[in-house]
């Protein structure tokens, strides 16, 4: 603990990781928000599924994109301008009485211009504290995320159930603009000078350190969408417990982070954390009792943040600082596309095989992962000395 303590003790950088928090806190609240307004106002899952298709698609799309015009445009005008538009879109979606194909071309246009403040702030994070302590900072920035997932859920079902849709989706909207903004007008993100990339792009792909964590961030996070999938099969709408055990396992990453997540980063570790999640997820068809899946789907969480944060390390460890943003932007649309096909794949295991099927996605998803982190670990940087990157071209200036 006293090496996060550490960390926050660092000039800024309490207030940066709130304020990214905030911003960020919508996402877990999106989805289901979506979910529950949409199928409201048309009567039909299908119609809330292919609005939150659009937006899970356009964010995939557009997330490479907007953090190589970071450079271009400046961190801050970017963050604002994407921050307005996409908060103006989900409002649409929220309060407009349209046909569904605005709905979907709204649900589109907020995953197109959704803020890229992830990719931002981790580019950000090298420049605000020592070497040795990037890590742990990536490790505690992962763990906090998983309040998202916690509380974003909970919240939004909160507000809906209580009030109504449309007030849990404009307050979801309120908090991501507020956030957003708060976040963009910090001095540091103003301050934060990213010379232009000599790349093309898509060119950091090229880097094999970069692809691997692409490729094993769309299978482990693919797992858990999967595996949520299977749980709420389990048990349907008809009580609580699917919701229970996706918390808890939100817990053990919060636990695993703060535990096992600032850890020295060597060849082996992205490897190892994923074999923890892989671990859970192949119980959890084996153990389909309440206790049983909380407990395999706590194992699983518990890798799941010390593996985040061994996936932004690698990558701050093995681009230029000109290249992190798209970089960072990759590994999130990874991630997105990931979601999207688990999601697929579980819910046609599911109408064929049952609730099972879902978790036994997870499993394979999740084991394929560790598979290519350990059989792959020598394109990995070994981290052992800290975090070097090359200098930016241009030394930036921070306030203290």
């Amino acid at each position: 603990m006293s090496t996060y303590e550490e960390v926050l003790r660092a000039p800024g950088v309490a207030v940066t990781m709130t304020a990214q928090l905030v911003g960020r806190f919508p996402v877990g609240m999106y989805s289901l928000g979506i979910l529950l307004h949409v199928e409201q106002k048309f009567e039909s899952y299908a119609a809330a599924g292919l609005v939150l298709a659009a937006l899970s698609a356009g964010q995939a799309l557009a997330t490479p994109v907007t953090t190589r015009m970071m450079s271009r445009f400046g961190t801050r005008r970017l963050l604002l301008v994407t921050t307005i538009l996409s908060a103006l879109s989900m409002f649409g979606i929220a309060v407009l009485h349209v046909p569904l194909w605005v709905d979907v071309a709204l649900g589109a246009a907020a995953g197109l211009t959704m803020p890229p403040i992830a990719p931002a702030v981790r580019t950000l994070y090298p420049r605000m504290v020592a070497q040795r302590q990037l890590g742990p900072l990536f490790a505690l920035d992962a763990t906090l995320q998983e309040l998202v997932w916690v509380i974003g859920p909970v919240a939004i079902t909160f507000l809906a159930t209580s009030f109504d849709t449309l007030i849990g989706l404009s307050i979801a909207v309120a908090v991501q603009l507020g956030g957003g903004l708060w976040f963009a007008l910090l001095p540091r993100v103003g301050n934060l000078r990213i010379p232009p990339t000599n790349k093309r792009m898509g060119g950091v792909l090229k880097k094999r350190p970069v692809l691997l964590v692409v490729i094993v961030g769309f299978l482990i996070i693919g797992a858990f969408a999967a595996a949520e999938a299977g749980v709420v099969a389990v048990y349907g709408h008809d009580g609580p417990q699917a919701g229970i055990i996706l918390a808890i396992s939100a817990i053990g990453s919060i636990i695993g982070g703060v535990l096992f997540g600032h850890r020295t980063i060597t060849k082996r570790s992205l490897a190892i954390r994923c074999v923890i999640m892989a671990v859970g997820f192949i119980a959890a068809p084996f153990v389909m009792t309440f206790w049983g899946l909380s407990s395999a789907m706590f194992v699983a969480g518990f890798g799941c943040a010390p593996a985040v944060a061994a996936i932004s390390a690698i990558v701050a460890g093995s681009v230029k600082f000109a290249d992190t943003p798209e970089a960072y932007g990759w590994v999130n649309s990874g991630q997105l596309v990931g979601v999207a096909l688990c999601s697929a794949l579980a819910g046609i295991m599911i109408d064929f095989v049952g609730a099972g099927g879902g978790l036994i996605v997870g499993g394979v998803s999740a084991t394929l992962g560790a598979l290519i982190a350990f059989i792959f670990r020598r394109h990995q940087p070994d981290l052992t000395e800290g975090i070097v990157e090359p200098p930016p071209t241009a030394p930036i200036e921070l306030p203290r």
